[in-house]
């Protein structure tokens, strides 16, 4: 089933914009460009690419991460997209700075923007494109997680994350055709 909605998950506005949580984000103004425009009836911005030859919707939404749901929900609700043609881009504290890794279902982990998409689809089952910012502990940081996520990186791990960003964006063609498997090996395989 090929991807047809890719939504970048972060917080707007520009006090967000460098933090840890927008990785999501990251990527999806990485594919866009300047095709997303607002669409109030979403509340996000939204726009529609060519991506391998398939019509692909983009989406940020413009809520809270943990109302992301409003906006996913309405808009797969409107162009009647099934929630396996969902793939959502997020921040992921289990993983590495530097580390990417797509995966079908499965728990929130506690990520506030997958408990409320989950909700409004009815489903876990929506594809993930998880971005790995590392854990604060892991990291030897005294900080707490909701301090770790809504601050910026420091220059050596956006660097990482930058380059899981790039790996990342090189598997999404595969993605929009379908070949979801060939992207899971490409991009773990090229994320150690």
């Amino acid at each position: 089933m090929p991807i047809r909605l890719i939504v970048g998950l972060g917080n707007p506005g520009p006090e967000y914009e460098q933090t840890r949580h927008n990785a999501g984000f990251w990527l999806v103004d990485n594919l866009a460009g300047n095709l997303l425009r607002r669409e109030a009836r979403f509340n996000a911005l939204a726009g529609k690419a060519v991506i391998a030859g398939q019509e692909v919707w983009l989406l940020e939404p413009q809520t809270y991460m943990n109302r992301s749901g409003q906006s996913v929900g309405a808009l797969a609700r409107f162009y009647k997209i099934a929630p396996d043609e969902i793939l959502v881009v997020h921040d992921e504290l289990d993983l590495p700075p530097g580390a990417a890794k797509i995966k079908k279902g499965g728990s929130s982990g506690g990520h506030n923007g997958l408990k409320d998409i989950t909700a409004a689809l009815g489903t876990q089952d929506y594809w993930r494109l998880r971005i790995g910012i590392g854990h604060p502990r892991s990291m030897n940081l005294q900080q707490q997680v909701v301090d770790f996520v809504l601050h910026r990186p420091r220059k050596e791990e956006q660097e990482l994350i930058n380059s899981a960003l790039e790996k990342s964006l090189d598997v999404i063609p595969m993605l929009c055709e379908g070949k979801i498997d060939a992207a899971m090996m490409k991009l773990h395989s090229a994320a150690k």
